[in-house]
């Protein structure tokens, strides 16, 4: 029987092996990810057509960004959103076409891809493919963010070509292995170039802590990862009353020192993405969803949500590109906010939460760590981090980290710290032992603390005293997990369950070469990683 949809690019997917009825565990329906392919199969054609044509143009490498992050999980629910994105794809290349209307066999090369041929193909080919398409797409995520703030990258645009054409073409292990371990070789450039976007537009993240509460009046909640909507919903909102409050990934724009002066940028409200519906069912203000993240919202609130940039959903408001807030702030005043200041807390009961310690915040210290190392008050570090999610078994991570030592520090980025980051783990010297580096794509600030302490030891990476522990969901978690293995790092863990898209050829061959494994249980994982 003809299957009405195959998705298994997420962590949730059905049964651990792929979404195949109506609709998908994360609420969408099957047209929509047939979409979706379609999609992927024009962007695949494009790729094609510029490769026949040998023309690159960051111009066209953004649309090839833009629907990349598309289709990444919990972006977008809308089937006019996705059909718009599939006919400005096809217009490119009939651009591209037309400029190499002399090219031998043009039409050959700018047909689109099925993707039926990548889920029907034999089980490690379709591994292989999968993990770099799914990385392509969290990559494509960063990229598009630097895009936003004017910042590009030839290398990283003519990669995305490139890898995109070899999907449609390669056929073999020894192709595709190669372009696997790119992937993550140009995710690391693409996240240094997002890191340099961000820091030189905003400043270095400082420490800071952020209350959970919430003050009487007017306000609104602002997620996803894109500090740019909130710098311009800022602007737009000052002196009109109206408080601004982060929520998930957003949280680490409270360190940047251009975003800081705002002094309507008061907090953080609720927890992790997956409980969303729970958490905006009943409050009196709207969101603005700016990335991925989004989950099919509750009739109870839909009127409340907007979305913008790449980010749609059925009957919810979109701010287009012009990026009027009008909706939004009509909205935040008509409802009003809460008549008096609202506390609430983190999962495990915290009622203020810190972030701020990206790689200039703890390299400006690195003498003090170096100097923590070698007297033995650091023993060891654990770096906890990755995308959170609602599947059962993830409260392995706040176990794990609540079992860590009083002489190790625990480093954490992306959502996946929504499970802990609220927990008073006390301090090392001047150091909180819990240090939040930000948001996913800092992991290149947690790559560059790790080569620095290498670098000051004078040893490789897997030499130094620290643990990789990670949760993941989405399709950013798998770029950077190549990113790692890009860079040689071995015994990583990986959960709450392995991905469905990895074949046992393919894992076999990570076990082998990285030493990665499954997560078990938090006190003997924790045995292990410390040699006891």
């Amino acid at each position: 029987m003809k299957q009405e949809m195959f998705c298994f690019q997420c962590e949730q997917t059905a049964g651990c092996v792929g979404c195949t009825g109506k609709m998908g565990v994360c609420g969408k329906k099957s047209k929509t990810a047939v979409l979706q392919d379609e999609l992927t199969g024009a962007m695949i054609g494009l790729a094609r057509a510029m490769n026949a044509a040998d023309v690159v143009s960051h111009d066209t490498c953004r649309i090839i960004m833009e629907g990349l992050f598309t289709t990444i999980t919990n972006v977008s629910f809308d089937d006019v959103s996705l059909e718009g994105m599939i006919q400005k794809v096809r217009i490119e290349k009939g651009k591209v076409v037309s400029c190499c209307a002399d090219c031998e066999n043009t039409s050959l090369h700018a047909d689109d891809y099925s993707m039926d041929e990548l889920w029907q193909a034999d089980e490690d080919i379709r591994s292989l493919k999968s993990l770099i398409l799914f990385g392509l797409r969290g990559m494509a995520a960063y990229g598009y963010h630097a895009d936003v703030l004017g910042y590009a990258d030839d290398v990283v645009d003519n990669f995305f070509v490139e890898a995109l054409f070899k999907l449609g073409y390669c056929e073999t292990a020894d192709e595709l292995l190669p372009v696997v371990l790119k992937v993550g070789e140009i995710n690391l450039r693409c996240m240094e170039l997002l890191d340099r976007a961000n820091t030189e537009t905003y400043g270095n993240p400082v420490p800071v802590e952020v209350p959970l509460s919430v003050e009487k009046g007017p306000f609104i909640v602002v997620t996803g990862h894109d500090l740019k909507d909130l710098q311009l919903l800022l602007e737009q909102t000052e002196g009109k009353g109206i408080n601004i409050y982060t929520h998930g990934e957003m949280l680490p724009a409270h360190a940047y020192p251009k975003l800081k002066k705002y002094a309507h940028l008061k907090g953080n409200f609720g927890t992790a993405w997956q409980n969303q519906q729970r958490e905006f069912d009943n409050i009196p203000a709207p969101i603005l969803y700016t990335t991925n993240c989004l989950m099919p919202p509750k009739a109870s609130y839909r009127d409340r949500v907007f979305t913008t940039e790449v980010v749609a959903f059925p009957d919810t408001v979109h701010i287009d590109g012009n990026k009027d807030f009008t909706a939004v702030i009509e909205k935040a005043l008509e409802l009003g906010g809460y008549n008096e200041d609202t506390s609430f807390t983190g999962i495990n009961g915290g009622k203020s939460v810190t972030t701020g310690f990206a790689h200039e915040a703890v390299l400006s210290n690195a003498d003090a760590v170096v100097a923590a190392v070698k007297s033995g008050a650091i023993r060891h570090f654990f770096l906890v981090a990755g995308c959170d999610g609602a599947k059962p078994g993830r409260n392995y991570y706040t176990e794990f980290v609540r079992k860590t030592p009083a002489d190790t520090l625990v480093l954490t980025l992306a959502c996946g710290k929504y499970r802990f980051n609220d927990l008073d783990l006390g301090k090392i010297g001047d150091f909180p032992r819990l240090l939040d580096m930000g948001q996913c794509n800092d992991a290149y600030s947690a790559i560059r603390v790790a080569s620095a302490l290498a670098e000051a030891f004078d040893c490789g990476v897997n030499e130094l005293p620290i643990s990789f522990v990670l949760s993941w969901y989405e399709q950013k978690a798998v770029c950077i997990l190549l990113t790692l293995l890009h860079l040689g790092i071995k015994n990583i863990r990986l959960g709450p369950s392995l991905p469905a898209f990895i074949s046992p050829n393919i894992l076999k061959y990570l076990v082998e070469n990285y030493d990665i494994a499954p997560i078990t249980n938090p006190e003997d994982d924790m045995k292990q990683l410390l040699g006891e």
